[in-house]
């Protein structure tokens, strides 16, 4: 019976489609196709060697790199399954996550060894032999590559379905205490091959990958160019430097980058001299995470001549939902645009599970071949976030008469202030155009009077000091723009380093109301 192959395969049939042409590379090494499948090989064979099965759990806790990329495609052509762990995560957090999942084994950077060591000991399901590190050995762990180097290059055997769990990854837990969330290979698939119709990628497209590889949207976008046999520049997460960004564009002929507002902020804020490289290569941009603002929208068009632009929306458990295409950009403003390739028409609820009408605000949700199994071991979780067949990541949206949607807010992020329901994307998008402001985030706090009172949390733009930024005045500029329950109660500047994010750059609202601003 014909089925999809599973992502290991097709390693192994683009090795033999594109022999010459590079499969991965980073600032100082690249691999082609045939070498790429047999590093990846070698490594599928050594776990194997380890005593691991299909259906194993390993643990990955690294930076960016080629050897994460391979584990990905290693854990696929055994049936194994990758659970990525955040980089950013302390000891505490890592040891939850390593036992929640049940890891049998665990690959970590040599960076990261002293916070893994902390807990180490209360790993309830990681044998003592199964610690391997990406650099120098040390006691108790076996270097990666003296554990690959005398391995059987040969393809490994195991009977891997697509329908098998490829990666079981922990949501970022912007809203409370991390899932995991169980991905098939099948449901990564149907989102490269819609990725490839909705953009245009192709094989002869090379992709920077910025974002971390512990996060979905780098297993979503950096394995939809090897997918299709083009090329995965894997660039450290952690080393954004803009100036150094363009000039990796310029000498790579990188043609698509994933990235976030913030990262396109620190692009356009270079000066003239740190800006002046050949970015000619880009044929197209994708921005997600947040809304792109139009004056940003302009100024990347701008600078990335001839680029197209495309905004995006989804989930670690939906995939992509909606897409914003270049032709809509800029006349439909905040939108996150309508259903990709593949995505059943979306469903707007209300409280009492019935679609609203054209204008009316309403909990977002989607069916398509791109959704996840289920939460681990949470089977009343997954229950909660569906509607049938329909999955909900929480956010609250519209629609317009046109078809196209808008993200109003997370539905756990609502402030409700003297019996008002407040969205705080809509301050949030308010207070971002005061001239003084980089960044924003709107939360509500309790208070005596009001329930919950408006706090609005602020970025100064670079060069200005948060000493300078004056509270009143950004409350006055929300006073011509806002109804009068919506006006902050309260400003609090704080450095850029200070606000608390996911790996992509999504602020965490629970961290600020933890503050007690």
């Amino acid at each position: 019976m014909a089925r999809w192959l599973n992502l290991g395969e097709t390693l192994k049939i683009n090795a033999k489609k594109y022999p010459r042409r590079i499969a991965f590379c980073d600032s100082c090494r690249s691999f082609t196709y045939p070498e790429s499948n047999i590093r990846v090989n070698k490594l599928a064979n050594s776990l194997f060697s380890m005593g691991l099965v299909k259906g194993d759990r390993i643990a990955v806790f690294m930076e960016n790199s080629i050897e994460m990329a391979e584990i990905f495609l290693a854990v696929a052509k055994t049936g194994m399954v990758i659970v990525p762990i955040n980089f950013r995560l302390v000891a505490d957090e890592i040891e939850y996550i390593v036992n929640n999942s049940k890891a049998s084994a665990m690959i970590v950077d040599k960076e990261f060894v002293p916070e893994v060591e902390k807990v180490r000991g209360q790993f309830v399901t990681i044998a003592p032999d199964r610690y391997i590190v990406n650099g120098e050995a040390s006691q108790g762990w076996i270097s990666y590559d003296s554990f690959t180097a005398d391995s059987d290059a040969a393809e490994p055997v195991s009977d891997v379905k697509p329908e098998d769990i490829w990666i079981h990854i922990y949501t970022s837990g912007t809203t409370g205490k991390p899932k995991g969330v169980l991905r098939s290979h099948e449901s990564h698939i149907a989102f490269y091959l819609i990725n490839a119709i909705d953009f245009g990628f192709n094989e002869n497209d090379t992709c920077m990958n910025v974002m971390p590889l512990c996060h979905i949207n780098s297993t979503y976008y950096t394995f939809t160019f090897t997918y299709l046999g083009g090329t995965a520049y894997i660039h450290p997460a952690r080393s954004f430097k803009p100036s150094e960004i363009l000039e990796i564009i310029e000498k790579n002929k990188i043609t698509f980058i994933s990235l976030i507002p913030t990262h396109y902020n620190l692009i356009l804020n270079l000066d003239r001299k740190e800006r002046n490289h050949d970015v000619s290569s880009i044929r197209k941009l994708l921005c997600s995470s947040a809304p792109v603002r139009k004056e940003m929208k302009k100024a990347i068009m701008d600078f990335f001549q001839g680029v197209e632009l495309y905004e995006a929306y989804g989930s670690t458990e939906a995939g992509i939902v909606t897409i914003l295409k270049p032709e809509d950009q800029m006349r439909k403003l905040g939108s996150i645009g309508y259903e990709v390739v593949g995505t059943d028409f979306i469903k707007l609820l209300n409280e009492d599970g019935n679609q609203v009408k054209t204008g009316e605000v309403g909990e977002l949700y989607s069916r398509s071949p791109m959704l996840f199994d289920e939460y681990f071991d949470l089977p009343e979780k997954t229950a909660d976030s569906f509607a049938g067949e329909w999955f909900s990541a929480g956010d609250m949206a519209v629609k317009d008469e046109d078809g196209f949607y808008s993200i109003v807010d997370r539905k756990d992020n609502m402030i409700i202030t003297g019996g008002e329901n407040v969205y705080p994307s809509e301050i949030e998008d308010v207070v971002a155009s005061h001239a003084d402001v980089f960044d924003c985030a709107c939360i509500g706090v309790p208070d005596e009077k009001w329930g919950e009172k408006i706090v609005v949390v602020v970025v100064p733009k670079p060069g200005r000091d948060k000493k300078e930024i004056d509270g009143e005045d950004i409350r006055n500029f929300c006073r011509t723009r806002l109804a009068g329950y919506k006006i902050p109660k309260k400003v609090v500047v704080i450095d850029s380093d200070d606000m608390p994010r996911t790996p992509t750059g999504k602020i965490l609202h629970r961290k600020l109301r933890a503050r007690n601003l």
